[in-house]
């Protein structure tokens, strides 16, 4: 199974949408996140309802001291420095992966963390959609009314 690791979008699709100049460069800079299609840490976004989700990565072996989250506008950004102080260590084999990494992911409107959790080499972070009152749909009163004869 090949993985798509670049993004070519046609120049002419592009100049045939209008308004959607911010999704092209998502896209774009979601492929560039990753480079060389390296998937490391990899992670899971599971949706537990409606408004919540939770980002889980893989980080073993990483501390909390080791990790570093920050949200940014709409950019919530996961970084994690290698820990460190195994290098007298002789090993046959190294198949667990400790080394630097960073993971960005775009948030949409009004998703908020709620909360950061280490547990069992799995950083879970949970995200909550609040949508203000205002921007919440509305069910609309329809008034019994009379009707106007128009073929007057």
């Amino acid at each position: 199974m090949t993985r798509l690791t670049t993004l070519d979008i046609n120049p002419h699709f592009q100049r045939a949408t209008i308004g959607f100049d911010r999704i092209f460069d998502q896209l774009e800079r979601q492929f560039a996140n990753s480079p060389n299609g390296q998937g490391y840490p990899p992670y899971n976004i599971a949706q537990l309802n409606e408004d919540e989700f939770m980002i889980s990565l893989a980080v073993a072996g990483f501390g909390m001291d080791n990790l570093d989250i920050t949200k940014d506008g709409e950019t919530l950004r996961i970084e994690g420095t290698a820990p460190g102080g195994d290098d007298q260590i002789n090993y046959l084999h190294k198949g667990i992966g400790g080394r630097n990494f960073r993971r960005e992911f775009t948030l949409a409107e009004h998703v908020e963390v709620v909360n950061a959790q280490l547990e069992l080499g799995m950083l879970n972070v949970h995200l909550k959609r609040n949508l203000p009152e205002e921007l919440q749909p509305k069910k609309i009163k329809i008034n019994e009314g009379v009707t106007i004869d128009q073929s007057k």
